[in-house]
């Protein structure tokens, strides 16, 4: 429901706070605000099913306010980040994951068809241009090599956008209303602070910190064959948490941790923090160039729809890596199996929990990945380990 104008700050805004949390992260600031280790940061898949139902329910103003808590629940977190990660051991982190995976294929679905609301919605058209997308992006990743292999999304969307370019499916009026250049905004669409949004914000802040220590440790071991030390994890997940404050005040939507990178520091070797701080550096200066962002929201959602749904298949498919990675007895998989069951089930049928106060639908009903956590946590804890 937003206006052109609106998309491209959004976009905008997005890209320099995915900028600035990487600084933080390459480089740290009081040598306790980042970890130090060649890490990218930006915009998460994590919070989409979270935020469509905040948006639907509220706006975009309740989205910044749950962040702005969230991010402070993050720094906290960070001072205690050993102790906490004990709660989430690969078992739970491989479901929150799984989950979260599971909860984007609608979303991915409803773009392919060409965007919920849109006039062509369900077209051959749009079908066809998604299904191309993502056979384009298949195909790179499969056969592909090199360079070629790693920009498989980024192939498989140029090649989606010119065929809509053919059809004329592409306006361009974002782009020719964009200026060449703007700063940021200090909260342009507002802060607001929701019960139910930050509950539910703050226990995916709290997840996404557990899953960023999982991050930090891999890219430690695969680049630098070392351990990451409890200084790092702590300025990492700190850097984490200052980084969506900033965010939120300025526009931006959450980011997190990106699991892409570590395959490729792990396939690259490539772990020198200058050459991440000037990608960093391409990504602030698209951020600040308007024109830029427009092009961005030019992209037909079909074509996002067709690149995407492979990245939700690869998170959902990461999640079960690490659950397969525990042994498989009856109560590992009676944790997976109610979890997920529980989380994804109450989300399908939101109704089903009418008679409840509204934060509890918001909360629980309207993305599994809260409710799906909790289970996992709570199972984890009180069943017994000698089955």
């Amino acid at each position: 429901g937003l206006g052109l104008e609106q998309k491209v700050l959004l976009v905008q805004s997005s890209l320099v706070i995915a900028a600035v949390s990487t600084f933080l992260q390459l480089f740290p600031i009081f040598r306790m605000i980042g970890a130090g280790l060649p890490m990218m940061m930006g915009v998460s898949f994590a919070y989409i099913s979270s935020m469509q139902a905040i948006v639907a329910g509220y706006g975009l103003a309740e989205i910044f306010g749950a962040q702005l808590i969230g991010g402070i629940i993050a720094v906290v977190i960070g001072f205690f980040a050993p102790r906490l990660s004990r709660f989430f051991p690969p078992l739970i982190t491989g479901t929150v994951v799984f989950t979260i995976g599971l909860s984007l294929y609608p979303t991915a679905i409803n773009y392919m068809a060409g965007g919920a609301g849109s006039a062509t919605y369900g077209s051959f058209l749009n079908w066809g241009i998604a299904l191309l997308t993502l056979a384009v992006v298949t195909v790179c990743n499969h056969f592909g090599k090199g360079l070629l292999k790693l920009a498989s999304i980024l192939v498989g969307i140029a090649v989606g956008y010119l065929v809509s370019l053919c059809f004329n499916m592409v306006s361009f009026d974002s782009i020719s209303q964009a200026g060449f250049f703007a700063l940021p905004k200090i909260a342009p669409f507002g802060i607001k602070f929701e019960v139910s949004s930050v509950m539910a914000f703050s226990l995916l802040f709290a997840i996404n910190s557990i899953q960023a220590i999982g991050d930090m440790s891999a890219t430690s071991i695969s680049g630098l064959d070392r351990e990451p030390s409890g200084h790092e994890l702590r300025g990492g997940i700190i850097g984490f948490g200052v980084g969506n404050i900033i965010g939120s005040l300025f526009g931006g939507l959450p980011v997190a941790t990106y699991s892409q990178n570590v395959g490729i520091v792990s396939t690259t070797k490539v772990v020198n923090r200058r050459v991440l701080g000037i990608t960093a550096a391409m990504l602030l200066v698209a951020g600040l160039v308007p024109k830029f962002s427009a092009v961005l929201t030019t992209i037909p959602q079909c074509v996002l729809g067709g690149a995407t749904i492979s990245v939700f298949a690869s998170i959902a498919m990461t999640g079960m890596k690490l659950v397969v990675s525990q042994p498989m007895n009856y109560r590992n998989t009676s944790i997976v199996g109610l979890s997920a069951a529980l989380g994804v089930g109450i989300s399908q049928v939101s109704d089903s929990l009418q008679q409840f106060p509204d934060w509890v639908t918001m909360v629980f009903a309207k993305s599994p990945v809260v409710l799906a956590t909790l289970v996992a946590v709570f199972l984890n804890l009180i069943l017994p380990r000698n089955e």
